[in-house]
């Protein structure tokens, strides 16, 4: 599958690709974040859950406490598994729970835990680049992510 790759340049733009993705992702969504620490994984959290009617100083990193809810228009759920030893403690958190639908889930780290995580999800991996330019890279891994990918493309890109 061909990723979509969004260039951002600063927040407004980051901003901009989360109201996006929240559009685009349907219920029991799960997206697998990947990128290095400070590349803006919580950051596009933050903007997707704004989006869906979260007040952005309640979306901070889940690195410590390992799961953060949100509720705006739909349950938001925000793990981390940058801390996890391995898929069985990840699986112990019952994370699958949050899989689902009504849904939309998150998850930083995901590279680690990719085995636990539904075969049909949205993959972004960030890279931050000069300053605040940050390229993410987003794949629909199965039907309904791609469907969700190419409707993300129409949005940003016409």
């Amino acid at each position: 599958m061909t990723p979509f790759v969004f260039q951002s340049t600063s927040e407004a733009d980051t901003e901009r690709l989360g109201r996006a993705l929240a559009d685009v992702l349907s219920a029991g969504s799960v997206v697998a974040l990947s990128g290095p620490l400070g590349a803006g994984k919580t950051r596009l959290v933050q903007a997707i859950a704004v989006a869906s009617g979260v007040d952005r100083r309640d979306v901070v990193s889940p690195t410590f406490v390992l799961v953060h809810e949100y509720h705006g228009t739909r349950p938001i759920y925000h793990l981390d598994a940058y801390r996890l030893a391995d898929d069985d403690e990840f699986l112990q958190l019952g994370a699958d729970e949050y899989f689902p639908p009504p849904n939309l889930v998150f998850i930083e780290w995901a590279e680690r835990v990719a085995r636990c995580l539904p075969t049909d999800r949205v993959e972004i991996t960030i890279a931050a680049l000069d300053g605040d330019l940050r390229r993410f890279e987003i794949v629909g891994l199965g039907p309904r992510s791609a469907e969700q990918i190419a409707a993300l493309t129409e949005k940003l890109v016409t």
